[in-house]
């Protein structure tokens, strides 16, 4: 099923963001400063891909498709993935709440968010991989090969709002920005 499949090449996009929130984490906890606009970027490539792309595909439509392939979402893998999806909210809120704090001038706001920052990419990774590695096949499993294709079908009709939109380079282009300020 090619829904999984983009799916996973959208995590590998989550990854380089999850890579930069590393290294900014490591510089505050080193001393390093780190601008505050940094992380409210990266909040909202967070906000708006991460949780907004990506898990509009994932919860809207794969796992609908599980649930109504018999999978529940209250209980086993799926309310897994929902209460990780909550807590990296929860992380996403509190980062850019201490992210505000550290531009109106609290520098102790550094230390939140450092532990912010580094809370969620161990979230994400750990989350991330359990996706990839036992839920998706597990999608491929459960969900009938006759509706295989209407899924896809359905994914196409969202990745194709996002590129009406735009989002998709924009958020690549956010990506590369985080990237490259982090750069000595």
């Amino acid at each position: 099923m090619k829904a999984t499949e983009v799916l996973m090449d959208e995590h590998r996009v989550i990854e380089r963001v999850l890579g930069a929130l590393e290294e900014a984490a490591n510089r505050l906890e080193r001393g390093v400063e780190v601008d505050a606009s940094f992380f409210l970027e990266a909040t909202d490539f967070i906000r708006g891909f991460a949780d907004g792309c990506h898990h509009q595909k994932e919860e809207g439509v794969l796992f609908k498709a599980m649930t109504a392939a018999g999978m529940p979402q209250d209980q086993g893998p799926l309310a897994v993935m929902l209460s990780e999806h909550e807590q990296g909210r929860a992380y996403t809120r509190n980062l850019r709440e201490a992210a505000e704090k550290l531009q109106q001038g609290d520098e102790g706001a550094a230390a939140l968010i450092a532990g912010y920052a580094r809370g969620y990419t161990v979230l994400l990774r750990q989350h991330i991989d359990k996706e990839d590695s036992v839920l998706f096949p597990m999608a491929e499993h459960a969900i009938p090969a006759s509706r295989h294709a209407e899924v896809e079908t359905e994914f196409e009709g969202v990745k194709a709002e996002e590129v009406e939109k735009g989002l998709p380079a924009r958020y690549l282009a956010l990506v590369e920005k985080l990237e490259q300020r982090l750069v000595d």
